[in-house]
C-alpha cells in the first residue's frame, strides 16, 4: 500500500484558521462505513446517534505551553518547542536557531518577552532540529509563565483565548497538540448526553507533535509510527467493558482515543511488544480476531500503535473525529475504520460542501 493513496486535494481556504463560537456550532458530516451513504448535520444533532448504554470516550489529555522563546549570549533569537519531558530539568525539544550544536546556550523569556534567570544548554544534538535540552532548574510547574501554547503548522492567525485549543474535559498536563476531536463538546452538550443515558468516560494519551507530519516512506508499512505515553486505569476499564457487555457502544472521540483503547484491547488480548506491525500482522492473517470485541486492559507507558488498512478493530464501534491532513498517520488511521475508498469520497464530499478542515475545523461521526 502506498502512501500517496492517501492523497486528496483541499483549497487553501477550507483549512479553518479559528474555532467556532459556541464549540458545538460546528458541522458534523455523518458517514455510514457500511453502505457510504453520508449525512450532513451539526454538532449537537450527536443526540440523535447516540444510544443510551452507549459511552463516550474521550482523551483528557492538556496541552501544555511548550512554545519558548530566548536567545543566545550573542543575542540571536532561538524558539524552542518541547517534545518530552525526559527528567527533572532534561527535555527532548525542536530548536529553531543558527548554530545550535552540544553547549550551547539559551537565556529564556518569559511569556511577556522579559528575560529570566532561566537558561537551557543543549546537551545532545538528535535528529535534524531535535535537541537535548538541560535547564538551570525544573520548569514544568513554570510554563504557565514561561511558555505560550503551540498551534499547528498550518494555523497562521493568533489565538485571544488559549483555552480554545484545550478540551473542556482536559485534566493531566502533557500534549503539544490538542485532541482536537474533543474541541466539539461543550458542557452543555456533555450534560444532554448524559441525560440521554450515554456514557462517559476518560482515557490519557499525550499528544505529540509527530501527529502533524506526514507519512514520508513510499511504502505505508515501512513508517516508522512515533511513540506516545497513554494510559487506562483499571477503573475505567472496567466501566467501558461493562458498558459494552450491557449492549452498549464504544464510541471513541479522536484518534488519540482510539490507538489508548486498541492498545488496551491488544493488551488484552495477550499480544505483547511492539505494536508497530499489527496492522500488516493482522492483515495477513497472523492474529486471531475471530471475536468481533476484545476487553481492554488498563495500562500505562507508551504505545507505538500504527493504525492503516488491515488492521482488526478489536474494542472502539463508532468514531468522532476531524478531518485529517492528507498523507498522515491519522488518515490511515480512519481509513481502516471505515475503508479508505469510502473516506477518500467522504472527503471529496466534504471538500465539495466547504467542510472546515483540520484542529479547528468541522467533525465526522463515523457509523
Amino acid at each position: 500500500m502506498h502512501t500517496n493513496d492517501f492523497t486528496y486535494h483541499l483549497p487553501q481556504e477550507l483549512i479553518a484558521q479559528r474555532p467556532l463560537t459556541p464549540r458545538d456550532a460546528s458541522r458534523l458530516l455523518v458517514l455510514d462505513r457500511a453502505n457510504g451513504r453520508v449525512q450532513h448535520r451539526h454538532f449537537t444533532d450527536l443526540l440523535d446517534y447516540l444510544n443510551p448504554g452507549d459511552i463516550l470516550v474521550v482523551n483528557d489529555s492538556r496541552v501544555i505551553p511548550a512554545r519558548l522563546f530566548g536567545q543566545k549570549p550573542t543575542g540571536g533569537k532561538v524558539e524552542i518547542l518541547l517534545l518530552e519531558q525526559l527528567d527533572a530539568q532534561r527535555w527532548k525539544a525542536l530548536i529553531g536557531g543558527k548554530k545550535m550544536g552540544s553547549g550551547a546556550e539559551i537565556l529564556l523569556e518569559d511569556a511577556s518577552g522579559q528575560p529570566t534567570d532561566v537558561t537551557a544548554t543543549v546537551t545532545a544534538v538528535l535528529d535534524g532540529p531535535q535537541r537535548e535540552l538541560t535547564f538551570s532548574r525544573p520548569i514544568a510547574d513554570d510554563l504557565e509563565t514561561l511558555g505560550h501554547v503551540p498551534l499547528p503548522p498550518y494555523i497562521h492567525e493568533t489565538l485571544d483565548d488559549a483555552e480554545r485549543y484545550q478540551t473542556v474535559y482536559s485534566r493531566p498536563s502533557g500534549s503539544s497538540a490538542a485532541p482536537t476531536a474533543g474541541l466539539h463538546f461543550t458542557g452543555d452538550l456533555l450534560m444532554a448526553l448524559r441525560e440521554k443515558g450515554v456514557l462517559f468516560e476518560t482515557v490519557t494519551l499525550h499528544v505529540g507533535l509527530d501527529t502533524f507530519k506526514p507519512v514520508e516512506a513510499d511504502q505505508v508499512a515501512d513508517h516508522v509510527i512515533h511513540s506516545e505515553w497513554a494510559s487506562l486505569t483499571s477503573d475505567a476499564a472496567r466501566r467501558i467493558n461493562e458498558a459494552k457487555l450491557a449492549g452498549g457502544r464504544i464510541v471513541a472521540v479522536g484518534t488519540t482515543a482510539v490507538r489508548t483503547l486498541e492498545t488496551a484491547a491488544c493488551r488484552s488480548a495477550g499480544i505483547s511488544g511492539s505494536l508497530q506491525t499489527i496492522s500488516a500482522r493482522d492483515a495477513a492473517g497472523e492474529t486471531s480476531n475471530m471475536c468481533p470485541w476484545k476487553p481492554v486492559a488498563a495500562f500505562a507507558g507508551p504505545t507505538d500503535l500504527f493504525i492503516y488498512p488491515g488492521y482488526k478493530f478489536r474494542a472502539v464501534d463508532v468514531l468522532i473525529t476531524n478531518f485529517h491532513l492528507p498523507q498522515s498517520s491519522l488518515l490511515m488511521l480512519v481509513s481502516a475504520f471505515a475503508n479508505r475508498e469510502t473516506i477518500l469520497q467522504a472527503y471529496e464530499t466534504a471538500v465539495a460542501e466547504k467542510y472546515r478542515f483540520f484542529s479547528f475545523g468541522d467533525a465526522m461521526l463515523i457509523l
